[in-house]
């Protein structure tokens, strides 16, 4: 079992073991565990009653966080030729057609989230499996396959994500940095909170907020309380 440095167990020593807090109290216990040299990025840790292995069950939709993520987000948008300007004009990192394809083929994976227009998806559709495991791969459901690149390129540069829930039923998001306020931070989270709420799959029975827990990168995860969460949020 590998050793915990003195820093980690001092911090880990803040946190009550069993203890669920309230958002606020376990952001506020977030920031102050955040002692690394750098600024850490603050991840929220959600854990749903669902089984992703059948279809209906699936969780995967995009918010606008309010306070954006302090993250600059390198954005792809492949495009038929007319609407490539719109997309350099909206901020798009990088832009092209079917060439951006074949350098994805290659290896190229240097951007944080893809764009495309429709008629695009038919030669993007080949990358499923070097873009889907990623969560790059883009989607009607995300507002990453749409005419409007434009719109969805400047959407994302202001701060929204994608949140999907993986293999173990566990959806996890990056909310913002240690350097973000109090305020900031519960109001993030409680925004990404409502929309996975409001993404409930109709299929699913029983608790869907399983487990609430939030870290900082160098951090210790601090547990929240559900319960309290789904009252504060208004759900």
């Amino acid at each position: 079992m590998a050793k915990k440095s003195k820093r980690y167990r001092a911090i880990s020593e803040k946190v009550e073991a069993g203890r669920e807090y309230s958002l606020t109290d376990a952001v506020a216990l977030v920031k102050e565990c955040a002692t690394a040299k750098f600024d850490e990025s603050v991840e929220l840790h959600v854990k749903l009653g669902v089984d992703p292995r059948h279809a209906d069950q699936q969780v995967r939709s995009t918010v606008g966080l309010p306070h954006g993520t302090g993250h600059t987000k390198r954005v792809l948008v492949i495009a038929s030729a007319e609407k490539q300007q719109d997309a350099k004009d909206a901020g798009a990192d990088f832009v092209g057609g079917e060439e951006k394809v074949a350098e994805i083929d290659g290896g190229w994976l240097d951007f944080d989230a893809l764009i495309a227009t429709p008629d695009m998806m038919k030669v993007i559709g080949r990358l499923g499996k070097v873009l889907g495991p990623r969560g790059l791969m883009p989607s009607a459901k995300t507002n990453t396959v749409t005419a409007d690149v434009a719109g969805a390129v400047k959407e994302i540069k202001a701060g929204r994500v994608e949140f999907r829930v993986d293999k173990a039923g566990i959806i996890h998001n990056g909310v913002g940095r240690a350097s973000f306020t109090t305020t900031q931070l519960a109001e993030n989270i409680q925004t990404i909170l409502r929309a996975i709420i409001k993404a409930r799959p109709s299929a699913v029975k029983g608790t869907y907020l399983k487990s609430i827990s939030i870290s900082s990168t160098m951090g210790v995860g601090v547990k929240v309380d559900a319960l309290a969460v789904q009252k504060e949020t208004g759900e």
